[in-house]
């Protein structure tokens, strides 16, 4: 038993599945505006949009009480808001970082579809990267 299975014990089928729709497209398009943040004219659409993506992430995962997600979307939430204040582009370490952080929401996207317990968060996902230094 895993977690989608959880899940539909306990919410509308519908809910689940509208989640898991909007979750895909999400992911989808995580790492190219991961990417993107590198680019100076790109920076400053990308970082809001990606803060978008983790904030309906958050409030999703929350309802749906899928806890792991819902601290790390917070987390990652929170990192952005800091970049939001940023000007220029993002270091390298911090897209590394981040595109480490979509790779695991794209494993749990899997092991939602797959009905598997959602993977553990690696420890080094709870690091900050060093955001200053260029």
């Amino acid at each position: 038993m895993g977690v989608r299975t959880d899940l539909e014990a306990t919410f509308d089928f519908e809910i689940i599945d509208e989640f898991l729709d909007h979750y895909a497209m999400m992911t989808e398009v995580m790492e190219s505006l991961i990417v993107d943040l590198g680019v100076e004219e790109r920076y400053e659409r990308s970082v809001e949009e990606l803060f978008r993506i983790f904030h309906n992430i958050k409030s999703a995962s929350g309802y749906l009480q899928l806890h792991p997600m819902m601290r790390l979307s917070t987390f990652v939430e929170d990192t952005l808001e800091y970049l939001r204040g940023r000007s220029g582009m993002a270091n390298e370490e911090t897209i590394t970082w981040l595109i480490r952080v979509a790779d695991l929401f794209m494993q749990w996207h899997e092991d939602l579809k797959m009905d598997n317990e959602l993977s553990k968060i690696p420890f080094s996902l709870l690091i900050l990267p060093d955001m200053e230094s260029a």
